[in-house]
């Protein structure tokens, strides 16, 4: 009986370590391994004519994936940062001489799959026409204790794949190894982040931080998480948005600020929503929305283009174009169109009576702009596949945004919808200290009323917009739906490297996962 609850495999791999080590070999050595190419630049740059002397010579190291013993030679597919590549190794070139017991020893029973080796030798076609590796020389850089889910495919087809969400996001190094392609979605989140930045950078606008701690969530309506600050003895909120403190920098004097900022909320998860998450924020001073839609839509075309060479995507059974320009619509002809009712200068009372006769959902602690934003997004956002700017926000649904210059009733502010889902949020920021404060204490009085999700008043903010602030064009991207978008990835915990989760159920961290069957009888 196994104490520790280790799997056969596992005990069998401990004493391959330490056979190695009896052997004198260190299955974990220090000195650096120099890797001088990669599996995808091997194979594009080899020369067929290029043999004997003249052959490509390379030192490689990845992960062994899998192996094929025949005698005296083994084929090995090795798995490198870029790709996988064939690994032909015999025993005269690895274990020549004497050493050749060693071969049998070492290669046959103690290395394993998913053992990371490094290979030095020459790159040449075998009769089977394959670009391979002939191994002159195998160093073992790292021993796995644990074996690799045997994931086989043959004819399109994946058997025994890794492919339960739950282990997959807890165990993402495991699915970074064996699931092609998982790898390639959060290469491309990299690059839309650089292609953003890039864009930013071009224009002139500085890249910033901003607290992740704050003393007031302020920025947005959101629940925040609190936690506790020992040496100061006072509760603070983690960050859910940065805008005020961008603004403040707006007031100090830098024409155009960003951040890209984790933000914390603690609402629900769902497909599209995860606690912990990646917002992009920008402010320009002497700007308005019109011009900041005009940026985002070329912006977002540029990022389509840097990522993919084309202004297209597929997500789901839906073609999105990213190509500017979009759709614009406001955010009361929008519900007029949809629902069939004009809401402009509906009371609170009206409005409910509205979501009754439409099956919305609401209850006592609702406001207006809490019973509009119900109402278009239970009626109206799902008709929004194409990029489509929704505008003009009722004041009720917008307290930081400046209100709309022909009719105060409204908000000069945008949402960018794509299939369905909010991408960014932008507004001319509202820079009239007074009607801030105005609008701090409505939310105040939503708090009172039971509303947990209502905005604090920020009196330094305010004390910041009395020094004067120029006016100034705000806008927010949610980055984690807009990779999820230009990758195609259906759910938010696809393009989360480590996605929130609850904790394991087991008292172990041994899951139970499948055997590596290689040494089997």
């Amino acid at each position: 009986m196994n104490p520790i609850g280790l799997s056969e495999q596992e005990i069998f791999r401990r004493n391959s370590l330490e056979q190695l080590r009896q052997a004198g070999i260190e299955p974990y050595p220090a000195a650096e391994y120099k890797i001088t190419a990669y599996s995808a630049e091997i194979k594009s740059s080899f020369n067929d004519q290029a043999t004997g002397p003249d052959a490509m010579q390379v030192s490689v190291a990845g992960r062994i994936m899998s192996r094929r013993i025949m005698g005296k030679a083994s084929f090995v597919e090795l798995l490198d940062a870029h790709g996988r590549i064939q690994i032909y190794i015999t025993r005269d070139d690895i274990c020549p001489g004497e050493d050749k017991e060693a071969y049998n020893t070492v290669f046959k029973k103690l290395l394993d799959i998913g053992d990371i080796i490094g290979i030095k030798g020459y790159v040449f076609r075998t009769q089977m026409g394959e670009i391979s590796i002939h191994a002159q020389e195998l160093t073992l850089l790292s021993k796995a204790l644990r074996p690799l889910p045997i994931v086989k495919k043959k004819d399109g087809i994946v058997y025994d794949g890794f492919n339960d969400p739950e282990q997959r996001y807890r165990r993402r190094y495991v699915d970074l190894i064996v699931n092609e392609g998982v790898k390639d979605v959060f290469l491309k989140r990299t690059k839309i982040f650089n292609s953003m930045r890039e864009y930013f950078n071009t224009h002139g606008y500085l890249e910033v931080d901003t607290p992740v701690l704050q003393s007031i969530p302020g920025g947005a309506a959101a629940r925040p998480f609190i936690t506790h600050h020992n040496a100061l003895d006072i509760d603070l909120y983690l960050r859910i948005a940065n805008e005020l403190y961008l603004k403040r920098l707006i007031v100090g004097g830098f024409e155009g600020v960003y951040e890209f900022s984790r933000n914390f909320r603690n609402e629900g998860m769902d497909r599209t929503h995860n606690p912990e998450f990646t917002c992009m924020e920008i402010y320009v001073a002497y700007k308005d929305y019109n011009w900041m839609m005009s940026f985002t839509e070329k912006l977002l075309e540029k990022i389509c283009l840097d990522v993919h060479g084309t202004t297209t995507v597929r997500f789901a059974d839906k073609e999105i174009s990213f190509a500017a320009p979009y759709k614009r619509i406001s955010m009361t002809d929008s519900i007029k169109e949809h629902t069939g009712i004009d809401i402009s200068g509906m009371s609170e009372a009206q409005l409910r009576e509205a979501c009754r006769s439409l099956g919305v959902e609401q209850d006592p602690t609702m406001g207006k702009g809490k019973l509009i934003d119900a109402i278009f997004g239970e009626k109206c956002e799902s008709n929004y596949i194409q990029p489509t700017f929704i505008t003009d926000y009722p004041v009720e649904m917008s307290p930081l945004t400046k209100r709309h210059r022909t009719n105060p009733q409204l908000t000069e502010r945008f949402e960018l919808m794509i299939c369905g889902k909010e991408i960014a949020n932008a507004y001319s920021e509202l820079n009239d200290p007074v009607d801030q404060r105005s609008r701090f204490e409505e939310q105040l009085a939503l708090t009172e009323k039971g509303d947990d999700e209502a905005m604090y008043i920020d009196s330094d903010f305010l004390r910041a917009l009395e020094y004067g602030m120029p006016p100034t064009s705000g806008m927010g991207i949610g980055m984690d739906r807009l990779v999820m978008f230009l990758t195609g990835q259906e759910s938010i915990q696809e393009v989360l490297l480590f996605p929130q989760m609850r904790p394991e159920r087991t008292s172990t961290d041994n899951p139970s996962e499948p055997d590596d069957d290689e040494h089997a009888g």
